[in-house]
């Protein structure tokens, strides 16, 4: 699991996921007009995110067309979801502490997700 992280932490290969994720598959010369850094900078950028088998490419006529490939971001949330649900439970009881004391508003609440519970 060490390789989608590793390919995770650049901003500029964030972009390129979101871009991906928004667009679909789009080819290298797609995906460089978009980021201020040439395609040579670019092609490093997705070598990287295909080493952490985040996107896949394959050629369509003389052009290698990049995907999202979402399965390994669906086993990084497996692994992060009991953190996930450890700080939601913590931050609700301390919601209901802060709102069982005297003086407070009650009608200020401290913290709202969105979580599959409610």
């Amino acid at each position: 699991m060490s390789e989608p992280f590793s390919a995770l932490a650049d901003p500029t290969r964030r972009a390129i996921l979101d871009r991906l994720r928004t667009a679909g598959p789009l080819s290298l010369s797609a995906l460089a007009a978009e980021l201020p850094m040439t395609r040579q900078a670019v092609t490093k950028h997705v070598r990287a995110l295909e080493a952490g088998g985040l996107i896949r490419s394959r050629m369509v006529g003389r052009e290698r067309i990049h995907t999202l490939d979402p399965a390994p971001l669906r086993s990084i949330e497996e692994w992060l979801r009991p953190y996930a649900e450890e700080w939601d439970r913590r931050l609700d009881r301390l919601e209901k502490h802060l709102a069982a004391q005297p003086g407070l508003p009650k009608d200020c609440l401290l913290y709202t997700s969105p979580s599959p519970r409610d």
